[in-house]
């Protein structure tokens, strides 16, 4: 329930002051720290975890590939990742475009993400049940993506004509769903404990997905040796957070 509750007022919270001040530069620092961050809670943490279990690594494997196909058709389908364009950024759009645009998917934004923040709260809590360790860690890669997701999302209600009030209330309002699929996947994984394997490989899937797909090829675009030695530095922060907290919590 805290670990689940902090997930989602955090990302909110901060995504939200980044939003409003316009800290382009942090927000940039923030997808090189998410790419350490998840990688290494995935390869290093869950992915062992899981095939320390009972379940045959075949199936662990399946799972593996099917996540990673669902994660795809997901983003296909703007549930996962919503593609924003804004006026003044450089795309050739017509007067006005984007702001009719942000208008007719503001409120599917706001669906997709509960929906999003609802699965996080279930892989939250079968993160947990596995390892206090490893629900710590995934709490944390969780927070990191939803940081520069959430500042997409809040441009394009503003640019909806959502107040910055609102757009913050319902925006928190949708993250306290992971609170609600918390609850449920911890009375549900409690009882069925031989799914946790599965649940913590699918999150894996979607953590490595979300980083090679999409936060990794952002970082590729800016190619210069002044930018990259930041991007190479902060991925390994990240790395190293996820080692402090693992080897001195629990």
């Amino acid at each position: 329930m805290l670990a689940t509750t902090i997930a989602g007022v955090f990302s909110i919270t901060a995504a939200a002051i980044f939003s409003f001040a316009l800290l382009s530069k942090m927000v940039e620092r923030m997808v090189s720290l998410s790419v350490g961050i998840m990688l290494s809670t995935s390869l290093l943490h869950a992915l062992p975890e899981a095939f320390e279990s009972h379940a045959a690594p075949r199936n662990l494997f399946a799972t593996l590939l099917g996540g990673l196909l669902a994660f795809f058709l997901l983003e296909k389908f703007a549930v996962l990742r919503h593609s924003h364009h804004h006026e003044g950024d450089g795309h050739h759009h017509a007067h006005g475009h984007d702001k009719v645009e942000a208008g007719k998917s503001g409120w599917m934004i706001l669906v997709g993400d509960g929906l999003h923040n609802f699965t996080d709260g279930i892989l939250i809590a079968a993160a947990f049940l596995a390892d206090p360790k490893l629900g710590l860690v995934t709490g944390l890669a969780i927070i990191a993506h939803e940081i520069p997701q959430e500042i997409g999302d809040f441009i394009v209600l503003l640019n909806a004509g959502f107040s910055r009030s609102r757009a913050y209330v319902f925006n928190l309002l949708c993250s306290l769903m992971a609170v609600a699929g918390g609850l449920l996947g911890y009375f549900t994984l409690d009882r069925a404990s031989d799914l946790i394997p599965y649940v913590l490989v699918f999150a894996s899937s979607g953590f490595i997905y979300i980083a090679v797909s999409d936060l990794m090829p952002q970082m590729q675009r800016r190619a210069t040796l002044r930018e990259t030695i930041p991007q190479v530095l902060l991925i390994a922060v990240g790395v190293l957070m996820v080692l402090f907290l693992t080897r001195h919590h629990g």
